[in-house]
């Protein structure tokens, strides 16, 4: 007969912790099949290809650490640790204010489009989902416009996932984004981008600490290659991506 200790030990395996529930919710908020239409967004990439400013994996890597150290460290990382902690607190005017200072932050109207399309998508999925409790939310859930950062807060925080959890998924959903519309488009090979996504994941410890020490008054940035990539990409000839 097994032993006690035995049996303990396949109960546990057989009820998972919640610790795992956390990892499979962290999983699901950040996959590729998260129906926000991330995917449909190069955020700039793709014009910066058609420009030659991309033309391998180096200079495609270089291309998204500045826009991961310089920008989303400094607005999305750094606003949604303030977002949480809003929430933490049942802040509605916080939440509201750090909502709109990301939205004032976007330097073109196709980075504006993106956030603001993929957070009403994300709100609207959350709203559909059976054993998602929104109702201490309402006032949220019903803001005219919100971010994706945002609305990313909001499902870690009823997630209950930490917040350094929480910033490295953001970062992976980001990271991931930008490597696959380089594979379609620099082009990378698939081994290439697997060797992208493991250089570029290495640096988010020292981002997300990077983010966590910025004060109020510093939470801004302004890339112009970026922005000026994104505005121009609503004229480029041909085009993969929404703009």
């Amino acid at each position: 007969m097994p032993t006690k200790t035995v049996l303990s030990v396949v109960k546990a395996k057989a009820n998972p912790q919640p610790d795992a529930i956390k990892l499979n919710r962290l999983l699901q908020l950040c996959s590729a099949n998260l129906p926000v239409g991330g995917f449909s967004f190069s955020q700039g990439l793709e014009y910066a290809v058609e420009m030659k400013w991309l033309t391998s994996p180096k200079t495609t890597a270089s291309w998204i650490k500045i826009n991961l150290e310089e920008s989303i460290a400094k607005t999305d990382l750094a606003i949604l640790k303030r977002l949480i902690y809003a929430l933490s607190k049942h802040d509605l005017s916080a939440f509201e204010y750090w909502n709109n200072h990301l939205i004032a932050c976007r330097e073109s109207n196709e980075l504006l489009l993106a956030d603001l399309a993929m957070g009403k998508a994300l709100i609207r999925l959350i709203k559909q989902l059976e054993s998602v409790d929104i109702t201490n939310y309402q006032a949220i859930i019903e803001l005219k416009e919100i971010s994706f950062v945002s609305a990313f807060s909001l499902c870690a925080y009823i997630f209950n996932l930490d917040l350094i959890s929480a910033q490295s998924g953001y970062c992976w959903t980001y990271i991931d984004n930008q490597v696959a519309a380089a594979t379609k488009l620099v082009p990378l090979g698939q081994t290439q981008a697997q060797n992208l996504l493991f250089e570029l994941t290495e640096n988010t410890q020292y981002i997300i600490e990077k983010a966590n020490s910025i004060a109020d008054e510093d939470i801004s940035t302004s890339l112009p290659h970026l922005a000026m990539a994104s505005a121009w990409h609503e004229t480029q000839y041909s085009r993969l991506f929404r703009s």
